[in-house]
């Protein structure tokens, strides 16, 4: 049973992974400094598994901290590397923090596998290093564009660091999986998304809205070239996601040779307008959402959705969840949260 450090396994999406890691027999370790993750995330893990999982309460920059991870759990197969900040309206405004943060921790967890002999990393990158793409769908041949945001910038730094380290010859066989707008929570609800403040992105402020938690929700531009003027995404079931990074795990381990890098979309290949996920989501829980129109938001895109035949192809992984089954997912979390609050 191989042992996988999970950087940023508390999160969203590195909180599914762990539980998809331990039903494929790996070992998951957390990697998580808590900065924008809650601990009783390992109460609902621990449900879920029905063990707690091992985490270090750890800054993924601290080298000597992170290095002393990797001695105690040794012999480590890989990491699978998803702590990094990842707002792109924060990263706008503050462009230093996110290269800094993001850069660094990416190079730190590199020099450490190296160090102890952990060959295989997944990477968390994003569709966002596409930045305005030209042609839609976008597949993983379309051109690296100008980045909208300081966020996507350092995702396609992270992605150019580990294709030049893995090119040199250094004994890392890595993928990155790009992906598109992940939603839901695990079937049981006693994970999901839990962002620390007002939340970033369109599913949970849609969700907490509907809890009263929120104002109505907020609709950033409706003047876009889409079809009804709102952005459209390529909104996917974070349980798909999560065991797309256990496919790029197994795919590693069959790849001969010390060195290695590819990259694989990871969204379901249709694309959504935010109006028709607020119409998808009273359609799937019967809540009656209220919204208003505000400007355009910096940094974002007008449309993307993916291209998914080499992620079936070459992976083995296909998108199984539909967007309605992650609305009632993400709700039947939010409303598990009403309960404990």
């Amino acid at each position: 049973m191989d042992k996988i450090i999970v950087t940023g396994g508390a999160g969203f999406i590195g909180s599914h992974t762990v539980v998809e890691l331990h039903e494929a027999g790996f070992i998951p370790v957390i990697v998580d400094d808590f900065s924008n993750s809650d601990r009783k995330v390992l109460d609902g893990l621990e449900a879920i598994m029905g063990t707690r999982p091992a985490c270090y309460d750890v800054d993924c920059n601290d080298y000597a901290a992170f290095d002393e991870v990797f001695r105690k759990e040794g012999p480590v197969k890989g990491a699978i590397h998803f702590a990094a900040f990842k707002a792109v309206g924060e990263s706008v405004q503050k462009p230093i923090q996110y290269f800094r943060n993001n850069l660094n921790s990416l190079v730190t967890l590199m020099d450490l596998m190296v160090k102890h002999g952990a060959p295989d990393l997944v990477f968390s990158s994003s569709c966002t290093v596409y930045g305005q793409p030209e042609r839609l769908p976008v597949n993983e041949r379309s051109p690296i564009l100008p980045a909208q945001s300081p966020y996507g910038s350092t995702k396609q730094l992270c992605e150019e660091i580990i294709k030049q380290t893995t090119s040199v010859g250094q004994p890392l066989k890595a993928i990155s999986l790009r992906y598109f707008n992940p939603i839901g929570a695990h079937p049981s609800a006693n994970i999901g998304e839990l962002p620390l403040g007002t939340p970033n992105n369109l599913i949970p402020f849609i969700t907490q809205s509907a809890a009263g938690l929120r104002p109505p929700i907020l609709v950033f531009g409706n003047d876009y070239n889409t079809p009804d003027g709102t952005c459209v995404r390529d909104y996917i079931h974070v349980v798909d996601l999560a065991k797309a990074h256990v496919k790029a795990l197994q795919l590693l381990d069959r790849v001969e040779g010390k060195t290695h890098y590819d990259v694989f979309n990871v969204g379901t290949g249709r694309g959504n307008t935010v109006l028709e996920v607020i119409k998808a989501f009273e359609a799937a829980t019967g809540v009656k959402l209220e919204y208003k129109i505000g400007p355009r938001r910096a940094g974002d895109v007008e449309k993307i959705y993916a291209e998914v035949d080499k992620s079936r192809d070459g992976l083995g992984w296909k998108a199984e969840l539909s967007l309605e089954q992650g609305l009632g997912d993400a709700w039947r979390w939010q409303q598990k949260l009403l309960q404990k609050a």
